[in-house]
């Protein structure tokens, strides 16, 4: 480990990042883990990986794309809001208005600073999260199986792999259980790989047959493994290939051809405009994106057109004289139509929305689920790990010929130590659910032969790792329900699988598949295997009856017994799993591949175990929080369908009164995967209500239980882990992977991923969908409500002519650009960082066809634009025709001098009076239907709560005192004032503009009172439920129908 780590150009293949003796495919792997200084029982520890990857760098082939400024840039002046201020600028520039366009200049620079410096630190919050979704490596640090980033692994780290994952680096296996991995990638082998881990090659064997051997980024198809990471990085074998993998594709449209290989000319000409409306498409951002961004830039190209249209009823009105006054008042109202922060605010707001995920354990991977998940109206859950714990613990063991063991309870799932055992010799059926048992000593028990031929099951057909670490501390790896049943029959001493075959004197060796085993004393091959019980008595042919009776032959009337049994556990909400063994007399070679047909028949049943995974405390309520949200949650689970059903009661998927249902419809609600496949399309469409527990699901009965999902219009979210779940997860509207137990498959086909496993992170999900949909909702309210206010002031103000006809705008260019750049931007951005609404988990999902933009909104729109305009003007008039002579002079929209004293006083009121009212706006739109001065209406503190509002979201509450505040500078500086914002400053003014001000506020809490009257009648109507109605009775009651009564009767 001493020598210097070769130059990339020296490496040789098959050797490690530092070289070993031999290539490590030329090496035993304990031989190799000796030179690596690797603990294969404990792994590294923390320690150690941390000092290694210092030494060797990060495990990665340094094609990290990163964040291109360069590009955030161009996109600054890549969409129809900048281009507008462009053809402004150039326009005032064009005419000699140099004041106008300096500002205009200006506003281009600091529009593009702000915005690349936002979108920056956005884009890096985007970068950092795909890091965090970035593929994972289970590794052992510290005793511990561990899920680390794969930049982190380093040589000599002990990882483990299962079915689905990618492999994080070159890796020397010590262990391969049926393992097979797909190396396409690598070597061009369209088959996967079968592995061999005691195996050793010559140094010299190519990378295609070094079968001890499994390469970095290949994918697991099959099996389980353990080994030791010998090469990272640039020194794996795909590493060498790095380069080619990085081709980019091409953004120029192919010509098509004909079948022999030649094109007409107008084909050249076709593939020409294709990839110019590509670049033009991509350019202004309405064909890249998500689809609200790309919604949104649509909307900002559409806008484009309406400023110039606008303009050119500004020219029309004027007889397009081409005077200077017009053309800057045709700009000034082209300028009115631009939202130009709309884009940035946008992206700002969804890279705040992710980033807060990640601190409620979720990582979006893609911004469209961020979008989509406001609108899911149904969630189809795995159980294990998701619902519940994930940790199991054995509860109950029945042994045909002896009894039924129960296990006391135990707060340490891995401890075999803890928890006491008591025997009944009853079976499972017969006994009552809290029936007192004698307790035993585990010693009086292995007395029985029955006994140890279960636990030689138990501890052999099992691939999880129990053992305890020199601090005293028991530790476990593996599958959670191994683990489990590992832990029960270490609780005998001596019957744990690392007792029986590692050691000076193992007494037994896997030979294959996990489940032929062979007994080094008598040289007798013993095949053992575990599953679902319907499956496996099948395979049984015999079972023992009594102590020490030979074993007796299987019955259809005993496979009843069994599954009597079965059903008393999985009442108990227990999993439950059968037991067999048989001695294996056919002859075996080495390396031959095995039938497991063969293999697994003829059994002896040896009995069944009850395993018990409770429900997470959390589960329950989020279930609950679900159902008030409006959204169905579907249990699609690979257990028995008592065990399911038991479950999903537990947390609440089905109702408590289940017996209260028609047949019909409690047959709809729990069904399992045989039953549903079974249905045609038509008639699950038939269905009085889709099944809500799915047992003994397959991944294809997900894919059918999401189109028939679609069928009915809904929306639904999916969960997966495994490697059969890609298609589910691709098919689902939101595909959800499992962080921690999901493999690198499904994480890669999935929406999003959650980091801690839980049922409750997606409801925190939905939470931040809703919200963040909730905010783009507001600040797009805000922005095109104030674009509308400001279009209708000057499009209106055509009518106010000066002494040579021509138009005299209410308010300036520059002041335009002043609200929209400085005064509204702000509060828009503190907009999008506004928390969730009291009620956002207690309405129905969002509308995703409508969008943003619904009626609501679009209603809200016209309205405030309209009330805010007719305010601006009405002041406007005051103080020009009521308190003023009502002379309006010449040249009013170049200076002050000509009579135009009076035409700047209300042009600076009516700007006075937008601005606040801009800022006033972003406070009201924070709840479109309460109250500015009510929106928490279980407030303790009902006359201040808005103040505690206001200030609860600082960054907004800064951004609308900044809006208010900075007026007073522009109106009372000298030259400021009257040369560039052509205005100046008022006095009296000011208390039209409070009157103004609080008509505002008396207008729009007016207008949110009528439509919180309107929206309730529509939801009594709708709804038919009392306000008070039970949350269970509100979800459930529709299917409680007068003839599902009398159907049940």
């Amino acid at each position: 480990m001493g020598t210097p780590i070769p130059l990339l150009a020296d490496h040789v293949s098959g050797q490690s990042n530092r070289p070993l003796s031999q290539p490590a495919h030329a090496l035993k792997w304990q031989t190799a883990a000796e030179q690596f200084q690797a603990n294969a029982e404990d792994g590294l520890t923390t320690a150690d990986a941390k000092q290694r990857l210092e030494e060797y760098g990060r495990n990665e082939l340094g094609d990290e794309r990163g964040v291109n400024l360069a590009k955030i840039l161009l996109r600054q002046f890549a969409n129809a809001m900048t281009l507008i201020l462009i053809l402004a600028m150039a326009v005032s520039f064009g005419i000699r208005s140099w004041i106008e366009g300096g500002v205009a200049a200006a506003v281009i620079f600091i529009n593009v600073a702000v915005g690349s410096y936002q979108e920056f630190q956005a884009a890096k919050t985007m970068d950092s999260l795909r890091s965090l979704s970035s593929p994972t490596a289970n590794v052992v640090r510290d005793t511990q199986n561990v899920s680390v980033p794969t930049i982190e692994v380093v040589p000599g780290d002990m990882v483990e792999l299962k079915t689905g994952d990618t492999i994080p680096a070159d890796v020397r296996l010590m262990e391969a259980v049926n393992l097979e991995t797909d190396e396409a990638l690598l070597t061009g082998e369209s088959l996967p790989v079968r592995k061999a881990a005691e195996d050793v090659f010559d140094a010299d064997t190519g990378p295609g047959d070094r079968l001890n051997v499994a390469y970095s980024s290949c994918t697991v198809t099959k099996g389980h493994a353990t080994g030791i990471v010998f090469a990272t990085g640039m020194y794996t074998e795909i590493g060498s290939i790095a380069a080619a993998l990085r081709k980019k594709d091409s953004k120029i449209r192919s010509v098509k051809r004909g079948p022999d290989g030649t094109a007409k000319p107008h084909r050249y000409a076709q593939a020409a405009a294709l990839t110019v409306t590509d670049f033009v498409g991509a350019f202004l951002g309405v064909s890249v994106g998500t689809p609200l961004q790309k919604k949104l830039s649509r909307l900002a190209v559409l806008l484009f057109f309406v400023a110039v249209v606008c303009a050119i009823i500004v020219l029309g009105a004027n007889d397009f004289r081409s005077r200077q006054e017009v053309i800057i008042y045709a700009v000034a109202t082209g300028l009115s139509m631009i939202p130009a922060s709309l884009v940035v605010i946008l992206t700002i707001t969804m890279a705040a929305g992710t980033k807060r995920m990640v601190e409620r354990h979720v990582i979006v991977r893609n911004l469209r689920s961020l979008e989509a998940l406001g609108g899911v109206t149904d969630i189809c859950s795995d159980k294990t790990g998701t619902l519940t714990q994930g940790k199991m613990v054995a509860k109950k063991a029945w042994i045909p010929a002896k009894g039924t063991c129960t296990i006391g309870e135990t707060s340490q799932p891995f401890n075999p130590t803890e928890g006491e055992i008591s025997f009944s010799e009853k079976e499972p059926r017969n006994m009552t659910e809290h029936e007192q048992v004698k307790d035993s000593e585990y010693s009086q028990l292995l007395q029985h032969a029955e006994l140890k031929d279960y636990l030689r099951v138990a501890s052999l057909a099992n691939l999880a790792h129990v053992h305890q670490t020199e601090n005293g501390d028991w530790t476990a790896r593996g599958d959670p329900t191994e683990i489990a049943i590992q832990v029960f029959a270490t609780r005998f001493r001596g019957w744990s699988r690392r007792a029986s075959t590692a050691g000076d004197d193992p007494g037994w060796k896997m030979m294959k598949m996990s489940v032929i085993y062979r007994d080094l004393h008598s040289e007798k091959l013993f095949a053992f295997t575990k599953g679902a019980v319907e499956r496996v008595i099948t395979s049984c042919t015999y079972y023992v009856a009594e102590t020490g009776a030979p074993s007796t032959a299987m019955t259809d009337d005993y496979r009843e017994q069994i599954l009597e049994n079965m059903e008393s556990l999985a009442k108990l909400g227990l999993r439950v799993l059968a037991l067999a063994s048989r001695e294996y007399n056919v002859p075996y070679d080495h390396g031959v591949e095995l039938d497991r047909s063969t293999v697994e028949c003829d059994l002896t049943f040896r009995g069944l175990i009850g395993l018990y995974d409770p429900p997470r405390p959390e589960s329950a309520p989020s279930v609950r929080e679900c159902h008030e949200a409006g959204i169905e949650v579907h249990m699609l689970t690979g257990d028995h369908p008592g065990t399911a059903r038991a479950i999903a009661a537990q947390v609440g998927i089905l109702p408590s009164n289940m017996q209260e249902f028609s047949k019909d419809v409690s047959d709809s609600m729990v069904m399992t995967a045989s039953q549903f496949d079974k249905l045609s399309d038509g008639e699950i469409d038939a269905l009085p209500v889709l099944p809500l527990v799915i047992a003994r699901c397959a991944p294809t009965t997900k894919v059918r239980m999401i189109e028939a999902l679609h069928r009915r219009k809904k929306y639904c979210a999916m969960t997966g882990d495994g490697v059969n779940d890609s298609p589910s997860l691709k098919r689902a509207d939101v595909g959800i992977a499992m962080g921690q137990a999901g493999s690198d498959v499904a994480k890669d086909a999935s929406d999003i991923i959650l980091t801690d496993d839980n049922f409750a992170s997606i409801l925190a999900a939905i939470e931040e969908g809703r919200r963040t949909f909730d905010n783009i909702q507001k600040f797009v309210l805000h922005l095109l409500a104030q674009n509308m206010a400001q279009a209708l002031i000057l499009l209106i103000g055509l009518v106010f002519k000066d002494g040579e006809n021509i138009s005299v705008f209410p308010i300036a260019p520059v002041e335009i650009m002043w609200i929209i750049m400085i005064t509204s931007s702000f509060p828009d951005m503190g907009l999008g960082f506004e928390r969730a609404a009291p009620d956002v988990m207690q309405r129905p999902p969002q509308d995703l066809k409508r969008g943003v933009f619904s009626l609501e909104i679009m209603t809200d729109m016209v309205v405030y634009g309209f009330w805010i305009a007719a305010l601006c003007l009405s002041n406007f008039v005051l103080v020009l025709y009521g308190f003023g002579d009502g002379q309006i002079g010449y040249h009013c929209n170049e200076s002050i001098g000509d009579g135009c004293d009076t035409i700047f006083r209300a042009r600076a009121t009516c700007f006075a009076t937008l601005t606040w009212f801009s800022v006033f706006l972003a406070w009201e739109v924070i709840d479109t239907r309460r109250s500015f001065f009510r929106m928490q209406p279980h407030s303790t503190h009902p006359l201040t709560q808005w103040a505690r509002d206001v200030w609860r979201n600082k960054f907004l509450f800064c951004a609308v005192l900044a809006g208010f505040l900075t007026i007073f500078p522009v109106l009372y500086i000298p030259v400021i004032n009257d040369v560039v914002f052509k205005h100046t400053g008022i006095t009296w003014e000011w208390i039209i503009v409070f009157v103004a001000s609080l008509m505002f506020f008396a207008g729009v809490e007016t207008y949110k009172f009528g439509k919180r009257a309107v929206f309730m009648r529509w939801e009594a109507r709708g709804s038919g439920t009392v306000g008070g109605q039970d949350v269970e009775a509100r979800i459930f009651g529709r299917y409680l129908t007068d003839s599902s009564f009398g159907e049940k009767e």
